[in-house]
């Protein structure tokens, strides 16, 4: 998305005049057209091209291109470095062609939609993008919110309309809005034109739930709230008609204004990649002078002695001139150390990774037809490296489908569990709790759906038990939940959340349905019989009151307040004598919690007439504030919400999804470590903890951080750290709740949280804020040099996922804003072990054996030209045919390490989530680091070697068959460039741990290439039509046809070889690793399960097949394959095995790093 340029950020307030579009054109308020697009016609090739060279890399091949255009400097011609360069500009430009395509497409749909403006008088079909502030609007059933309009009147009663949010919160629940009264009957299009009330309110921001103003209309002032507002992006619902005024249009809506780009991640190869490219660059450099200084003493000591027949070239006038043009000439030849088409292979790698995410069928979720989704294709590689995982627990470890379970009234608990079942001695099951409940002759509006199992709550309900009835009245007048009628006795309710409509439910089925609302009434059908109430006030629900109230008349003209809300705000407001029934309750909601239940405490207060006149006008003068008008609603809230009579509470069960107790056991032998940061009560978290085996009996200790002062918490901390660090082979977990958890995320007690947190296994944050959610992720990021991943499924979990380096949103019944801001989704928890296991392992670990051999390919092929220097007076000559510089990395090289990127595997899939330590090595790095690098570019500068001095010292004596001498300048570099592309080829058939048809078809391919193209490149074809753009001709048929030529290649490859089959050998024998250990038993596997007789049909089932060689790193340990012992290996000994070879050596890097961490937070 780009960024709006407007006027809004010098906007105070906004001043809207109903039907006075000269008037609102003052203040050039922007234009209901959007625009999300980046380019048009005329701009795409200056600003894609500006954009693209922003790229350091990009520049820096801009600038080579620049030298290479200097003839006195460059020894290659211009195209060496334009075609791989013009290709890597095409290609990202065609991409952003399409991209932005697409957004001008979706641009001209939205605005051209039709909607029906008020002009003059009359309704006009106009389209969306001529849409002005100050315009009023129709709106008819299920069409679309043209711009943020304030809700005038509409077809249903008292102003009300019904509307849809899903593509503003993802939510598809139906909300209801409400016009001002004074607005409301305004319902005639000529009473609306000659409508010119005035509004004035906030500027434009990006709150969804907040809107602040006020309308002047006829010497009066009327308080507009969110309430009052319908948003571009809803959709009209189960409304016939409604007019609306115009008040923020186009990049101003909170739609546009929510869709700004998200925080750009990079993963931490992305970081190491371009520290290594900047060494690179100072090596190249340093190689320039190197051969510059060698130039100027060669032209000094020997080149003056050819001045008479072979002079400098003008304006060379002196040998340190001559040094100066030759280090820029060197820098134009070796900068093939980091070819542009690096870049380009890592993006194809990348998306081709987030396609196998996307493909994988075993993440799709039938229930709701959803597939995972790799919403960015940066992070795939990081996926593999993870350490800490925060995960919200409703919704994301639970299913969020809600189910009335327990309730407690007036200290009598009654209970849904059908969890007991005795098994007589005659065989015979019986249930204590007696058969599901039949709610329909006793109430013939039940939920069929509706599961209850004690049937003394019934009975209770049946012989009027006054307390019982309070309860359940309670239940339906206190929410906000929308009632729809389809057939008569059907009724739907929509609740904004599954908490409420699982308490409404109850209500319903037990006697007390609610049936309809209206904006001053709530009708309820009350033991058979209708009730109306006059509802008074909504005292609505938020995250800081944590509760909710009514304020209702009965029939009988008594004032009622309900309120429901969490039993650690609502117990502190109680009248003193509830005192023994407080603490009833209160255990109770103990043993809820205890059993994983989500809890609700619900209370009551009658209120006089004296005392409701009172506070309303102390309400209405808060509602009516135009400065701080939420904190003088919040303390009127606070006023009446006091001395309130206990009636019991509530428990909702939100059952485990499936899988989640054994993702989180896989995860945590993976060295991952899961902290839960939820809203939810100590109690019910820490239930959900031992649920999701999280925290096991075998857990030493438990601490619990419940302090409310600083000094507490630093106490509770410090003494739990001392006990951590005597044995930190004990497994420990830490709670900590939301007013501890403020205090230990203070600067001067962060870094003790730090330590202790991270020396347990488990850790539960309860109680918290999506804010504190957030700054627990920071803070990791901060003091660990760890990998971190947060998963949530709801609004409130936004900050957290945008705030860790991986983001995963889970496709729930929370809306999809989650998902929106994430960067990888699915729908199910269980699905997480496979993309981090799975996925990442094998993404983390194709990229790093592709970043391994690019450098070792490049280094082999650049290094040749710095040996040769010396050689040939430090001029710049090159060692091979232009062509074949200009071919070697983006035809004769790129595709084969391309597939292995991309599908390349170690070990199967079931294998990886069968053995979790196999993800060790990507938390450790140790697959591709500084050391690793090394390794490679030293393998890269030994291959130079050889390929250099072998060719010289065989073909300096040689002769052909015909006695002429071999040793020209044109059959070494044939002869080498073949060894070249020979050698790389088979280095990377050593290095493919896992063939596919298309690895084949690439390696083979790409050799044969070089062949067919060499020779065609010196054929005299060619040379006839550009006899002076090919030098080559006759080069390859004559060089080839000699036999010594390919003995030096065959000689040149083995020296460059064997080494490394030895080395590896050697590792395989003595260090193997636990992919080593179960590529084996796989193998074994294999063996005995192959028939006896069909020997020849191995490769011929599939696409694909592993590779055997121990030295493609894969079946075989050397020393068990040849002593004959292998064939009965157990599982049992397998571990052993695993443990003696592998663990060790990880469990001793990892005990390293922990001593540094520590060290450095200390």
């Amino acid at each position: 998305m780009t960024h709006f340029v407007s006027h809004v950020s010098a906007e105070e307030e906004r001043r809207v005049r109903a039907n006075d579009r000269e008037y609102n054109e003052k203040f050039q308020y922007a234009s209901n057209c959007i625009m999300t697009s980046k380019y048009n016609i005329i701009t795409f090739l200056p600003v894609n091209l500006f954009e693209q060279f922003q790229e350091v890399a990009n520049t820096y091949f801009l600038f080579l291109l620049i030298l290479q255009l200097i003839p006195q400097i460059s020894s290659l011609s211009w195209f060496t470095t334009i075609v791989p360069l013009a290709l890597v500009l095409s290609i990202t430009a065609v991409k952003d062609a399409t991209d932005d395509y697409f957004r001008h497409k979706s641009d001209n749909q939205v605005n051209n939609r039709q909607s029906q403006v008020l002009i003059r008088g009359s309704l006009q079909n106009e389209k969306w993008m001529n849409v002005r502030v100050g315009d009023i609007i129709k709106l008819e059933n299920n069409q679309f919110v043209a711009a943020d309009l304030l809700l005038l009147s509409s077809s249903e009663p008292h102003g009300l309309c019904y509307i849809e949010t899903a593509e503003l919160d993802g939510e598809t629940n139906m909300k209801v809005r409400q016009s001002v009264s004074v607005t409301s009957e305004l319902g005639d299009p000529n009473n609306l034109a000659s409508f010119d009330g005035e509004v004035v309110c906030e500027p434009p921001n990006n709150k969804l739930d907040r809107f602040c103003g006020t309308l002047y209309w006829r010497d009066k002032k009327y308080t507009l709230t969110n309430q009052n507002m319908l948003l571009r992006g809803c959709v009209l619902r189960n409304t016939e008609a409604c007019y609306g005024l115009v008040i923020f249009a186009g990049p101003d809506t909170k739609l546009m204004q929510n869709s700004g780009r998200t925080k750009f991640k990079r993963t931490s190869i992305d970081r190491l990649m371009n520290t290594l490219v900047l060494w690179i660059f100072g090596f190249l450099v340093c190689m320039g002078v190197i051969l510059a200084v060698g130039n100027a003493v060669w032209e000094r000591e020997v080149g003056s002695l050819f001045q008479s027949y072979l002079p400098w070239d003008p304006p060379v006038d002196n040998f340190l001139f001559s040094a100066f043009l030759s280090f820029w000439s060197y820098v134009i030849i070796l900068n093939t150390v980091v070819p542009i088409s690096l870049y380009v292979s890592v993006e194809v790698i990348r998306l081709g990774h987030s396609y196998f995410i996307n493909w994988d069928q075993q993440m799709f979720c039938s229930q709701c037809n959803t597939a995972a989704e790799a919403r960015t294709t940066t992070l795939n590689e990081e996926l593999g490296q993870v350490e800490y995982i925060f995960s919200d627990k409703t919704g994301t470890l639970t299913q969020n489908i809600m189910s009335f379970n327990k309730c407690s009234i007036n200290g009598q608990t009654y209970e849904s569990l059908k969890h007991l079942v005795f098994v007589l001695l005659s065989g015979e099951v019986t249930d204590p709790l007696g058969p599901q409940l039949d709610f329909t002759p006793f109430n013939p509006l039940a939920d069929p759906d509706f599961c209850f199992y004690d049937d003394t709550l019934l009975e209770s309900v049946k012989v009027g038990d006054l307390h019982t009835h309070e309860f359940f009245r309670l239940l339906s007048l206190c929410h906000t939940v929308m009632s729809e009628e389809k057939s008569e006795g059907e009724l739907v309710y929509k609740a904004q959340s599954p908490d409420e409509g699982a308490l409404v439910t109850a209500a319903r089925n037990f006697g007390f349905v609610f049936r309809s609302r209206t904006p001053g009434t709530i009708t309820t059908i009350e033991m058979g019989r209708p009730v109306t109430y006059t509802l008074l006030a909504i005292l609505d629900f938020n995250n800081i009151r944590k509760r909710m109230s009514v304020i209702v008349r009965n029939p009988e003209g008594k004032i009622r307040l309900y309120c429901k809300g969490a039993d650690t705000v609502l117990l502190e407001r109680l009248h003193p004598c509830n005192h023994e029934l407080m603490n009833i309750t209160s255990d109770h909601l103990n043993e809820y919690a205890a059993d994983g239940l989500r809890t609700l405490a619900l209370a009551y207060r009658d209120l006089s007439e004296d005392e409701w006149e009172a506070w309303s006008a102390s309400h209405r003068c808060a509602d009516k504030a135009t400065d701080c008008r939420e904190d003088r609603l919040a303390a009127a809230y606070e006023q009446i919400e006091q001395d309130m009579m206990l009636l019991g509470a509530t428990a909702i069960e939100d059952k485990l999804q499936e899988g989640v107790p054994e993702t989180i056991a896989v995860l945590s032998l993976a060295n991952i470590k899961i902290w839960v940061l939820t809203g939810d009560k100590q109690e019910t978290a820490v239930n959900i903890g031992y649920s999701c085996k999280m925290l096991t009996d075998d857990m030493t200790e438990v601490f619990i951080i419940s302090g409310h002062t600083v000094q507490s918490v630093r106490q509770e901390l410090r003494s739990e750290h001392v006990s951590v660090l005597d044995d930190v082979w004990i497994e420990f977990a830490l709670i900590i709740n939301g007013h501890s958890l403020a205090h230990a995320l203070e600067a001067d007690m962060e870094t003790e949280f730090v330590s202790t947190a991270c020396a347990c296994k488990a850790v539960i944050c309860c109680r918290v804020t999506p804010l504190q959610k957030a700054q627990v992720v920071e803070l990791i990021k901060k003091h660990k040099k760890a990998v971190t991943l947060a998963i949530g499924d709801g609004a409130n979990d936004v900050s957290m996922i945008k705030s860790a380096h991986i983001g995963v949103g889970i496709s729930g019944q929370e809306g999809i804003q989650a998902v929106l801001a994430s960067d990888y989704s699915f729908s199910q928890f269980r699905f997480l072990q496979r993309l981090l296991l799975v996925h990442g392992r094998w993404s983390y670990l194709r990229m790093c054996r592709f970043l391994c051999y690019f450098f070792y390919k490049n280094f082999a092929f650049t290094m040749v030209h710095f040996w040769f220097g010396f050689f040939c007076g430090f001029s710049a000559q090159t060692v091979y045919d232009q062509y074949f510089i200009t071919l070697y990395n983006i035809v004769y090289t790129s595709l084969p390490v391309l597939a292995m990127g991309i599908f390349d595997q170690d070990v199967p899939d079931q294998r990886s989530l069968e053995y979790p330590k196999l993800y060790e090595p990507g938390q450790l790095n140790l697959l591709f680091n500084k050391k690793e690098f090394f390794i490679c570019i030293a393998q890269g500068i030994y291959t130079s070697v050889v390929l250099f001095f072998v060719p010289y010292a065989v073909l300096s004596d040689a002769t052909q068959s015909n006695g002429v001498p071999l040793a020209d300048y044109q059959t070494f570099a044939v002869t080498t460039a073949t060894a070249l592309v020979i050698v790389v080829s088979v280095q990377i058939t050593l290095d493919t741990g896992f063939w596919t048809v298309i690895n084949h078809v690439f390696v083979w391919g790409s050799l044969g290439s070089y062949f067919t193209i060499m020779f065609a490149l010196h054929s005299q074809t060619l040379f006839r039509i550009f006899p002076n753009q090919f030098h080559f001709v006759g080069s390859a048929q004559s060089t080839l046809l000699q036999p010594v030529v390919w003995l030096t290649i065959a000689l040149a490859t083995a020296i460059c070889i064997v080494p490394v089959l030895a080395f590896r050998f050697l590792k395989l024998d003595l260090k193997p690793q636990l992919s080593d250990t179960v590529r084996y038993t796989q193998l074994v596997r294999q063996k005995k399960r192959k028939p006896v007789g069909r020997k020849g049909r191995l490769g011929a089932r599939g696409g694909s097949r592993r590779s055997g060689y121990a030295f493609a790193h894969q079946e075989g340990f050397g020393e068990l394959i040849t002593s004959g012992k292998n064939m009965r290996l157990s599982s049992l000994a397998l571990a052993t095995f695993a443990s003696r070879h592998s663990s060790s050596w990880i469990d001793t890097l990892r005990r390293k790093k922990h001593t540094h961490e520590t060290s450095e937070i200390e």
